[in-house]
């Protein structure tokens, strides 16, 4: 269990990890696995869990009970973490310690998806963006 929400760490895969983000969209998880290899970590994604849904309530119509059949599928989404578990990437973003593969630092507006080109000559206490 960890002391804070900062620092998650679990087993995936038989293996101790650290997670990055849990419940992320395949485009996501592929952004994240490239930019922590590209940083010498190993990546490891999982399926995420289903969540629980309710159960619907049968409609009945005209004495019959008609039982919903499917419910609504829920997207796929992946757990991303790393096989180091004590790295904690909240630390790494604001502690300047990635990279991007084209050699900047990463922010963390580039971490979010918000930027394509990371701005890492302003510090984020900074940008005016």
């Amino acid at each position: 269990m960890a002391i804070n929400k900062n620092h998650e760490f679990e087993e995936l895969d038989g293996i101790k990890c650290s997670i990055i983000e849990k419940n992320v969209y395949p485009v996501r998880a592929e952004f994240l696995k490239q930019l922590l290899e590209y940083n010498r970590f190993t990546v490891l994604l999982v399926p995420s869990p289903a969540p629980k849904a309710a159960a619907k309530p049968a409609i009945e119509d005209g004495g019959e009970t008609i039982e919903n059949s499917l419910p609504p599928q829920a997207p796929e989404t992946f757990t991303v973490g790393v096989s180091d578990y004590t790295f904690n990437p909240t630390n790494a973003i604001y502690g300047r310690t990635l990279k991007t593969p084209d050699g900047h630092i990463v922010t963390a507006a580039y971490w979010q998806q918000k930027e394509s080109v990371s701005h890492d000559d302003v510090p984020y206490y900074d940008f005016k963006g």
